[in-house]
């Protein structure tokens, strides 16, 4: 055999309880499995031996919601995601990702999203050469001079950019003829390998399109066998009825739902994730076919910009900039934000202490970084209306945020949840970064299973492996089982731990020594090598 990992603590991605083996891999798959015991017969030879005792060996980890769209084609080493043992990433989240797109789609994202992802006008880091969503998933497969990518990736089309392809940015109905047009980009970026469709639904222009709409955008994801996965319309003050919303409206299409970053936050939702819970249970036990990620913090983390209601971002970036020029517009826009409750803060008024900048694309602003909005009002003697809108307009909309709202019951209660998977939700823009992005996997695992017991070693890893694997269609992948491919992960779970605080966001993981694709070392001895395994992950890619 290529390699054995020997006397190892194996934590196969089942649930069911861990075992000690010697695991074999030869040719970038599982080869053998020889558990200790009676009658095991002899030890495993290989190779090389790597002697893992002391240590536990679970699947790669599978980051159902990541943001890492561009990071994997600028960043070969892209050790946020690799250090923690994470070996898939799902891309093409929250409706707006870059394919597929024509000229002026492409131009319109960029600017729209470089808070996520950077990429925006004048960024050179990465060749936008691309327009279908085949194109990108070939240009990750290229990754490096041919070489492949850091970790593996699969795709949502995304319906934002969907919508802007075929309507554009204004805030009304489609018509018959676009209504097909988006029917048929969707089938098609599916034919090329996205695995679903995600939405944006407190982004423009995603949350212009009506449930009759989304419906039927569901009905060609069901055909193609994908999942429908939605940032709903609320996570605030409408949370339960846009939960609700979802799974009413992919029951209508028959088509399975992921509901990304699965939270309860603000104040009005202290206390609530029973009432999520018991609204999913009935809808399972009906037959509803239903999974959902989540983060193991409470802060979020998303744009400045995505705050305002959605009709003062209609049409665009430079509408919104003119809008948020014009006196009295502004003062519209605040009435609403800070007294109403704007759609874009989840229907909730805004509460500026909660508000943190963490990133701003303009250096010359990096002031900002690392204090709310009501701080920097105070030091500035303004309001925190005054404030943000100064910030939105010299930062081009650039700017990302965390926003501490969020209630630690309602994140572990949820985490329990027999549907549960692990998403990062990872934006790893900015200088002060939500630490999600390079710790979520180590955070399970250290501070929820070890540290607090909410999740048992066993049935956490499952979270993290087999269940997204399963959603994803992927039958070789998400087990510790012979013929599956060896993306694994070796760490200790009696030190496993984030790095990575608010105030130190970019610290990597301890604890995580070894973590392999296809059977080739990405990370060896806590320290990332030079190997490039990734490569899309396609729904073409199925048996």
């Amino acid at each position: 055999m290529d390699l054995v990992i020997r006397d190892v603590t194996v934590v196969d991605g089942t649930g069911q309880d861990s075992y000690r083996a010697d695991v074999g891999v030869t040719d970038g798959r599982i080869d053998a499995i020889r558990r200790h015991g009676p009658g095991a017969g002899a030890p495993l030879s290989g190779a090389r031996v790597l002697d893992a005792d002391g240590l536990a060996l679970a699947p790669g980890f599978i980051d159902m919601h990541a943001h890492s769209d561009l990071a994997l084609l600028r960043d070969p080493d892209h050790s946020a995601k690799a250090a923690q043992g994470v070996t898939l990433e799902v891309i093409g989240q929250d409706g707006l990702s870059y394919a597929p797109v024509d000229d002026t789609t492409l131009a319109e994202v960029r600017r729209a999203i470089t808070g996520w992802n950077g990429g925006g006008p004048g960024d050179t880091s990465v060749d936008f050469d691309w327009r279908t969503v085949g194109e990108y998933l070939d240009r990750l497969d290229h990754g490096f001079d041919g070489r492949g990518i850091a970790v593996n990736a699969a795709y949502l089309v995304p319906q934002g950019t969907v919508r802007m392809y075929a309507v554009g940015q204004d805030d009304r109905p489609a018509t018959p003829a676009e209504l097909d047009r988006m029917r048929q980009l969707v089938a098609e970026s599916l034919e090329q390998g996205a695995v679903g469709m995600s939405s944006g639904l407190t982004y423009t222009p995603g949350m212009y399109a009506d449930d009759a709409e989304l419906t039927e955008l569901c009905r060609v994801v069901a055909c193609y066998d994908g999942y429908y996965c939605p940032h709903h319309r609320s996570y605030g003050a409408g949370a339960l009825r846009a939960y609700e919303e979802m799974v009413d409206l992919t029951r209508t299409a028959g088509c399975a739902l992921h509901l990304a970053h699965a939270t309860m936050n603000f104040g009005v939702n202290k206390g609530k994730a029973p009432d999520l819970i018991a609204l999913l249970d009935k809808a399972l036990d009906a037959g509803a076919d239903i999974s959902l990620d989540t983060y193991p913090y409470t802060p979020g983390c998303t744009t400045l910009v995505a705050m305002l209601p959605s009709w003062a971002s209609a049409g665009g970036q430079d509408a919104i900039l003119e809008r948020l020029r014009d006196a009295s517009t502004a003062e519209k826009i605040r009435h609403h934000m800070e007294e109403i409750g704007a759609d874009g803060c989840h229907g909730v008024p805004i509460e500026w202490d909660t508000i943190e900048i963490s990133g701003v694309a303009d250096p010359a602003l990096t002031a900002y970084v690392g204090r709310t909005i009501a701080e920097t009002a105070r030091l500035r003697g303004e309001s925190g209306w005054l404030t943000a809108r100064k910030l939105l307009i010299d930062d081009r909309l650039g700017s990302t945020i965390l926003q501490h709202v969020g209630h630690e019951e309602n994140v572990r209660e949820i985490m329990r949840h027999r549907v549960h998977t692990g998403g990062s939700d990872g934006i790893l823009q900015g200088a002060k970064p939500h630490p999600r992005a390079y710790g979520t996997f180590p955070q399970y695992l250290g501070r929820y299973v070890r540290e607090l017991g909410v999740l048992s070693l066993e049935e956490c890893v499952a979270h993290l492996t087999s269940r997204p694997a399963a959603r994803l269609g992927l039958t070789d992948r998400g087990l510790v089982r012979e013929g599956y491919r060896a993306d694994l992960v070796v760490f200790d779970p009696a030190t496993v731990a984030a790095g990575s605080t608010f105030a130190s966001p970019r610290t990597l993981p301890v604890g995580v020594p070894h973590v392999l694709i296809d059977g080739r070392f990405v990370i060896e001895d806590g320290r990332r090598t030079d190997v490039l395994a990734g490569r899309s992950v396609r729904r073409t890619d199925r048996p």
